[in-house]
Order: C-alpha cells, then structure tokens, then sequence
C-alpha cells in the first residue's frame, strides 16, 4: 500500500461524496491506496457514502477529528498518510501523483503539503475568503503563522523560514525553539514511518508532532510546499458556521492544553497582542481587505474586518470562561458540516 487517506467525519453527508468522487478519480491506481473513515457517530448518511466508495470505516468514540486523525494513523498501512478533511477536494487529477513524487525523488523531506487553497469563483463568499487569505482563523494570517499562500502579500507564511525553490515545490527548513507555522492540515502529507515513530496519542494535534519531534531531536527537518493548491469549502457563506467553528477551534484548544505539545498563547504573545490591536483598530483590517481586492478583485474581501472581529469575540469569551474555570466542552451530538 502506498498512501492511506485518513478522513475523520461527524455528519458530513453534505460534503463528503464531492471530497471522496475527486480521490477516486486520481490518475493513480486504486489498488496503491486506502481510504480510512473515522467516524464520530454520525446519523445522517456519512457511512453510506463512505461504502459506497469502498472505505474501511472505524469508529471514533471521542468524535473530535484529532481523535479520529489518531486512531487513523495507527492503523494506516501506507508508505504515506495523507491527512484530508471531509470538506476537502482535491482539485486536480494529478494532484496525488505530483506530491507522491517530491516525497519519492527528495528523501530528506518528512511530509508535503499544498502551497494554497484553490479559489473558486463560484464557491460560497466564506470559501472565497479563505482561499484568498489563505486562512481559515485570521488570527493566523495577522499573527504571521499562516501556512498557505494569499493575495496580499503572495507569501505563504509571515514567519522568517530558510527555503529553496525547487520549480515544482518549495522546500522549508524548520528549526528547533522556533515559532512554526500552522502546517499539518487540509492536504498535509507525511511520511508514515515518521508518524508512527513519533506518536503515540488518543489525539493527533497537526503542528504538535513536528513540535514535539524538533524539541526531541533538536535538528531541523524539511517539509515540502507543493504549488498547487487544494480546495476547502470551508464555511461556504454561512457566517453562522463560521462563528461556530471558530468557538469550537479555540474551545478545543484551550481543553486540551495539557496535552498539546505546541502552547500558542506562550509562544507567540506578540501575534495575540496584535491581532487584539489589528481588529480593534479596524483600519489595518480593512487596508489588508482593499490591497487584496486590488491584487484578485472579489468582494469577499471585505468580510475580513467582520471576521477578525467576530474571531475576537469568540476567542475572548472563550478565554474568560477558560480563566473562570466554566468552559464546557462543544456538544458534538448534533454537529454537521
């Protein structure tokens, strides 16, 4: 077996055929790979979907996606573990073939990843937000941790990372006690064998295995941005998902600090401070919205004010109710996509 796709679910029936149809149609043979579903308990029609494309499905009793991401990875029979979300879809029938192909001609690199998010003209405002910023939290886009290329500043991360363009990738160098960006996501990559010997968890944190692997060893690694992009229908226009996988995103976060291997409050106080600064202002927020709709013209850019302000709130309250010792966990009984 040559890679393994691990796709954690919890009632993704409304995304999950169009994420599955475009694995399927990979000009890459159907024997060379394996499609694990770890599923939170869904009731809608996310297992019948899933048989129907002849995926081996497990259950996910802690139903979050880390958890379902771990319990994934241990089973996993391929060379390589390709980590994709439910509401993911890979754009282009060679997508798989040019990434397979990096991890086998550079064998220095410990997984690869997508350069950026697809952008769609048609898709949902929130969908095109995303893909523009090149964020899903624009918490990480001010902030400078940002993994994926945007329309702002073309970069693919604000944070100073030594690189080489290789023509079809760009390979990154990634230190020990330095501030890393958010790779791990929608598309990442890895090799298995480093997975495996590095993890051991009932949770699988994207940024925290390559943390806990730099502050063991104490040597760099590479990582590969792939350019070609990957297409996440993230939110499509409901604001109201939004603000809820936000509140969840921060929730999680703060629930499961004990384990977390990468603590981001502590490490990068500056980008909290100023993100606060940046949303509060409003004026650098929407500079950042009009350089971006110069550089692709799209009015989604102007959601971007409204969601550093909306990530704001929600992350505040959060953390009021982490300090006052009353944050619940989110109810994931009637959760969907």
């Amino acid at each position: 077996m040559i890679i393994s796709f691990i796709i954690p679910t919890l009632n993704a029936a409304s995304v999950l055929e169009n994420c599955l149809k475009s694995i399927k149609s990979q000009n890459y043979p159907y024997k060379d790979y394996e499609i694990i579903i770890a599923d939170g308990g869904s009731i809608d029609n996310t297992l019948k979907i899933a048989k129907k494309y002849f995926a081996k499905i497990i259950n996910n009793p802690l139903k979050t996606a880390e958890a379902g991401k771990a319990l994934g990875i241990k089973i996993a029979t391929g060379k390589y573990i390709a980590l994709i979300d439910s509401d993911n879809i890979l754009p282009t029938k060679n997508w798989l073939k040019n990434s397979i192909s990096i991890l086998e001609n550079d064998l220095s690199l410990i997984g690869v990843e997508p350069l950026f998010f697809t952008y769609r003209p048609q898709a949902g405002f929130i969908e095109r937000y995303s893909a523009l910023t090149g964020v899903n939290d624009p918490f990480a886009l001010v902030s400078g941790v940002y993994d994926r290329q945007n329309f702002i500043n073309f970069k693919w991360t604000g944070l100073k990372i030594d690189q080489i363009d290789k023509n079809k990738y760009i390979k990154i160098k990634l230190k020990p006690n330095t501030l890393l960006p958010t790779i791990g996501a929608n598309g990442t990559i890895f090799r298995s064998d480093f997975l495996k010997r590095n993890f051991d968890s009932d949770y699988f944190f994207d940024i925290d295995i390559i943390t806990s692997f730099l502050s063991k060893d104490k040597k760099p690694i590479y990582f590969a941005k792939v350019k070609q992009g990957i297409i996440h229908t993230f939110c499509e226009s409901s604001i109201k998902k939004f603000v809820r996988k936000q509140n969840r995103r921060i929730t999680d976060y703060f629930l499961y600090k004990n384990i977390r291997k990468f603590n981001w409050d502590q490490n990068n106080k500056n980008g909290i401070l100023k993100f606060s600064l940046y949303t509060i202002l409003i004026i650098p927020a929407l500079f950042d919205s009009i350089r971006g709709y110069f550089h692709k013209p799209d009015f989604a850019w102007f959601f971007h004010p409204i969601a550093c302000y909306l990530t704001l709130i929600v992350y505040s309250t959060v953390y009021l109710k982490y300090k006052l010792f009353s944050l619940k966990a989110v109810n994931r009984n009637n959760w969907s996509q």
